[in-house]
């Protein structure tokens, strides 16, 4: 009976198993009907989905109203026009007039520089002028001299009928004459040498006196009483002025990726650390085409001016400027999150049509990441879909969109309207 029973087995018909066979045959065929039941088991699993879950999605709706789009950058506070003070001569400060923070005007006396050296240089120049002027008296009474004395010569021929002087007396006269001459026009020269340096040394004596180019402010100072400074190659700063600081500059840098919509006129609005409840009101007022490159970033310097009447702002601040490059208004707006949503049964769907059993079985390669701002761009392609229930459905509609602030998105055509609720994420949960 026993025999009977294992020789009637399915499983020994099935994989023609013999009793006589050696045990490691059979616990072989034994291995081999477990893999093919597990291999069933998970063809069943992942190709067909579980009905005991149900999807529950959120949602949010479509909004009419205006949209900004603004470009964000940073810089530097810096007056509308800053001069740096310095001295074209070297010397010894001899007093300083002004400090830090002091309203000055211009032609206003700032410092003062030991004029001892330079008076004498003066002194020296005065009197080089006077002995060029006395060397062109001489050098005129030489020519006069020299000029009659070939007058005489001439007529001493005339009344002689040509027998005196000698052609060499007469040749060696009209040579000296030439030399007197000379020597004039070289007296005169020397005069204008040294009236040039007689001025220069004036104006160095005058420089001494250091005074404001400009009416404004004193931001800062560099030089004490006593303090040595010496102009050479590079003319040494000692005071920083700046001219009104009622009005400010803003100096920004603007990334490559946003200039192209960065344009002169713009309205834009910037905070400072100093004052973080508090907006100011810029506008562009220049955008420069001259690349500044740091650590493998492009930006490209923009100016924006802004009114500093009370004085809140000061230079050197850090500001955070937000400029305005585009404003839609009364525009059909759904949240950039609907348009990156996909329901994940579509995505099941597609992906087991395109990999097939084979593919749905064998393990995924692995994505490659999307850069954020890919995600946080969805209008890089003009054609959309948003998802909407109907009838406890998900059912996509196709939208062309436009301009984008980054969290909001404007549709230009699409079967929408304000109000709609639109599906953006779904939360699983069991019956």
């Amino acid at each position: 009976m026993k025999a009977d029973f294992e020789n009637n087995d399915p499983i020994h018909e099935t994989l023609k198993l013999d009793n006589q066979r050696p045990l490691y045959k059979r616990a072989k065929a034994w291995g081999i009907a477990i893999l093919v039941t597990v291999f069933i088991a998970a063809v069943i699993i992942l190709v067909f989905p579980k009905n005991d879950v149900s999807p529950q999605y959120k949602t949010a709706q479509v909004q009419q109203g205006n949209l900004i789009v603004t470009v964000t950058a940073t810089g530097e506070l810096e007056p509308v026009n800053q001069v740096e003070v310095g001295t074209e001569v070297s010397g010894t400060i001899e007093t300083v007039a002004v400090n830090y923070n002091d309203q000055v005007k211009a032609g206003q006396v700032l410092a003062r520089l030991d004029t001892d050296k330079l008076e004498a240089q003066v002194l020296k120049s005065q009197a080089a002028l006077e002995s060029a002027q006395a060397n062109l008296l001489e050098a005129r009474a030489g020519l006069v001299e020299a000029r009659n004395e070939l007058k005489r010569l001439k007529h001493v021929q005339e009344l002689s009928g040509g027998k005196v002087p000698s052609r060499h007396d007469l040749d060696a006269a009209e040579a000296a004459l030439n030399r007197a001459q000379a020597e004039e026009a070289s007296a005169k020269a020397q005069i204008a040498e040294a009236r040039a340096t007689l001025r220069v040394d004036q104006t160095n004596l005058s420089k001494a006196v250091i005074r404001s180019p400009i009416n404004g402010i004193v931001l800062e100072r560099k030089v004490e009483p006593g303090q040595t400074v010496a102009a050479s190659l590079q003319t040494p700063v000692l005071f920083t002025l700046a001219e009104d600081l009622a009005q400010m500059e803003l100096h920004v840098g603007v990334d490559e990726a946003d200039v192209g919509q960065v344009k002169q006129g713009q309205d834009a609005t910037f905070t400072v650390d100093a004052y973080p409840d508090r907006i100011f009101p810029a506008r562009i007022t220049e955008v420069r085409y001259a690349p500044q490159t740091e650590e493998g970033v492009v930006t490209y310097e923009t100016l924006l001016s802004a009114d500093n009447s009370d004085l809140s702002l000061r230079p050197g601040m850090t500001a955070t400027a937000d400029i305005i490059v585009k404003k839609v208004e009364n525009a059909i707006l759904v949240p950039n999150v609907a348009l990156r949503f996909t329901p994940p049964e579509q995505e099941k769907q597609v992906s087991k049509q395109r990999r097939g059993l084979v593919g749905t079985l064998l393990p995924r390669p692995p994505r490659r990441s999307t850069s954020k701002k890919q995600q946080d761009t969805p209008t890089h392609s003009r054609k959309k879909h948003v998802w909407m229930l109907r009838d406890g459905l998900p059912v996509a509609i196709p939208v062309t969109v436009g301009t984008t602030d980054g969290s909001m998105t404007e549709v230009v055509a699409g079967d929408i309207k304000p109000g709609m609720s639109l599906l953006v994420d779904m939360v699983r949960s069991g019956k």
